[in-house]
């Protein structure tokens, strides 16, 4: 691309330039004739311009074209070259410029393709940490509900069996008590000595019997 542009452009300059150095030739070539003739037109003491008279027409051919081969080498071999490679040289560094952008823009897509999976392998990273957290919690609460309800259900059974031995230690008592008053009141209305034993049995049977 570089190399067409270069064919290209001078080219293009070529034209313009030689346009510009017509023009140029045509006034340098007509100065140089006038220039040349003065002497002469001075010496028949002839007025007008020179460039007009045909006498002074062949010089003025001579000379244009003597100025134009040597304005149109000095272009073709000096500037226009150095115009088309100070062209190529910046289409260059277009060329350049371009091709490092895409590149940056190359790397910056694949860094943020890289930082996307990263974040992508994080959140399922937390995600998956979340739910054994989660799990264990579960477990754990699962764990201390089962040993709470354990724990609750022995006290209770403790508690029951200390209340039936406090029952049945009360009910031993109420019956020892009741069978010594009741041979008291035998003692004190009939006058007559109880066996123990068979009041205690006498005092069990009425409670069983109450219920």
């Amino acid at each position: 691309m570089p190399n067409l542009l270069a064919l290209v452009r001078p080219h293009r300059w070529s034209g313009i330039a030689g346009v510009a150095l017509a023009s140029l030739t045509v006034t340098a070539g007509s100065a140089l004739a006038a220039t040349a003739e003065a002497p002469h037109g001075a010496e028949h003491g002839g007025g007008g311009l020179p460039q007009l008279n045909p006498a002074t027409f062949p010089t003025q051919i001579f000379w244009l074209a003597v100025t134009f081969i040597t304005l149109y080498w000095l272009l073709s071999k000096k500037a226009l070259p150095r115009v088309a490679e100070v062209l190529e040289e910046r289409q260059e560094r277009i060329s350049r410029d371009l091709g490092k952008a895409g590149a940056l823009k190359d790397e910056a897509e694949t860094v943020m393709a890289g930082v996307e999976k990263s974040l992508a392998e994080a959140r399922t990273k937390a995600q998956a940490e979340i739910g054994r957290a989660s799990a264990e919690i579960d477990a754990a609460n699962s764990a201390r509900q089962q040993q709470l309800a354990a724990d609750v259900a022995e006290r209770l059974r403790q508690a029951e069996a200390r209340i039936l031995a406090a029952k049945q230690d009360a009910v031993a008592n109420v019956r020892s008590a009741a069978a010594d008053i009741a041979r008291d009141v035998a003692a004190r209305l009939a006058g007559v000595d109880s066996d123990p034993a068979k009041a205690e049995a006498a005092v069990a049977a009425v409670m069983e019997e109450r219920g």
